[in-house]
């Protein structure tokens, strides 16, 4: 079956969860390698590179963007952030899945460029719950937990898109739910071309023998 790894993106409402379900993925599972995009702002305290961010001044980012050596990128508050190619190609070529947490109209553009990608989204199991998590925070006012339901208000018309739903209730099932989907995906047979066509020839070359 297929031993390359798998590139994964994953998105949801903000208060989904989504942090802490692919920190508690990669500590479970040792076959996961979270994706570290890299920007043009400035490391904050405690922050190294090649850990939290790839950090490079424009010019660098810029060239990336010429050469076609971004997955995806975008520009926030006069800053650029995007996905290094050749990183992810590394940990897919070392048989890692690679998990990527990008905004909706990233993580399509993605699936445009590189359709074996999985898309995943992560929600709580309503609406009501998804509210409770976003003032239990207790660190944002009203007034901004207003914008972000607004904002799940408009992400939620694009879950379609996406190739699985994740209802993140219990932390430890999501987990196991989504690995079970990620090594499922390994068994598809978009990703198992040259072993049928393998077994296939094999098989051909048999009732030739008879």
């Amino acid at each position: 079956m297929n031993k390359k790894g798998i590139l994964v993106v994953v998105s949801g409402f903000s208060g989904a969860g989504k942090g802490t379900l692919m920190k508690r993925l990669v500590e479970k599972y040792d076959k996961y390698a979270l994706s570290i995009s890299a920007t043009t702002r400035q490391p904050r305290t405690g922050e190294e590179h090649g850990r939290e961010y790839f950090f490079m001044n424009t010019q660098a980012f810029e060239q990336l963007i010429d050469q076609d050596e971004l997955i995806e990128y975008a520009k926030y508050v006069d800053n650029y952030y995007g996905t290094p190619k050749a990183y992810v190609e590394e940990q897919l070529n070392a048989g890692r899945d690679v998990i990527l947490e990008i905004e909706i109209q990233g993580a399509l553009k993605v699936k445009a460029k590189l359709p074996e990608t999985v898309l995943l989204f992560i929600t709580p199991p309503s609406a009501e719950e998804l509210e409770k998590r976003l003032v239990g925070r207790g660190t944002e006012t009203m007034e901004v937990i207003k914008s972000r339901l607004r904002r799940a208000n408009e992400e939620a018309e694009g879950i379609t898109g996406y190739d699985y739903v994740l209802i993140n209730d219990d932390l430890e099932e999501c987990v196991d739910e989504m690995h079970g989907i990620i090594q499922g995906e390994h068994c598809a047979t978009v990703r198992n071309s040259d072993f049928i066509e393998k077994i296939s020839n094999e098989l051909k070359g048999i009732m030739k023998g008879e």
